[in-house]
């Protein structure tokens, strides 16, 4: 957006003052922030063995956005997620070695934070199993947690947490946190953010 002031019209002397105020509209704030997803299911991936000869290891290399695939490995009852060009760059990351110390699970869709057609984070919602409450036939109470991960270019990592149960917008809070910290976020070096209101789910998750 151009900005010439017309001072004998009182629409140009408003867009003057707008200009004045914020500067011109760059290309990269005209870019939205949007969301495109994907699945993880089996019938969407390509399912093999992990290869210990566990009944319950599998790993499942699936399709994403701009040449990125997600990488699911499960082992144990609990699952790893992690995305790259190629299965073996995806299992280098910090990611596929994050583990949560419960068993733990993923659903199925995956949400690519997008700006300007391009990614930089997906969100997922994950379910912690929580041993000290389990329902009447004696299994454990999974307890929903939305894990925020950032993406190339650098690496990919878990980069926040947000309790599903304690925030009624939980969905939002995610969004906002790949929005403003996933980019910039050290993998290694910064502490992953819990964001929002803690609950159970949270509390889990941060016991390794």
């Amino acid at each position: 957006m151009t900005c010439v002031p017309q001072l004998y019209l009182s629409f140009g002397i408003a867009v003057a003052l707008f200009c004045a105020g914020f500067g011109p509209i760059s290309e990269a704030n005209a870019q939205t922030f949007g969301s495109i997803y994907t699945s993880t299911a089996p019938k969407a991936c390509r399912v093999t063995s992990a290869g210990n000869g566990v009944d319950d290891s599998t790993i499942r290399v699936c399709p994403g956005k701009a040449g990125l695939i997600v990488l699911v490995s499960e082992d144990d009852l609990r699952e790893t997620v992690s995305v790259g060009r190629s299965r073996a760059a995806a299992a280098k990351e910090p990611a596929a070695q994050a583990w949560f110390g419960p068993f733990s699970s993923t659903t199925e869709r995956v949400e690519w934070r997008m700006q300007g057609g391009k990614p930089f984070a997906i969100i997922q919602r994950w379910h912690i199993a929580d041993n000290s409450d389990e329902s009447k036939d004696g299994r454990p109470i999974a307890k929903p947690l939305l894990v925020v991960t950032r993406l190339p270019p650098g690496q990919v990592c878990h980069v926040a947490y947000i309790d599903a149960a304690a925030n009624s917008n939980a969905n939002e809070i995610a969004r906002k946190a790949a929005d403003e910290v996933a980019r910039d976020f050290k993998c290694g070096k910064d502490e992953v953010k819990i964001i929002g209101d803690s609950g159970r789910a949270v509390e889990l998750a941060m016991r390794r």
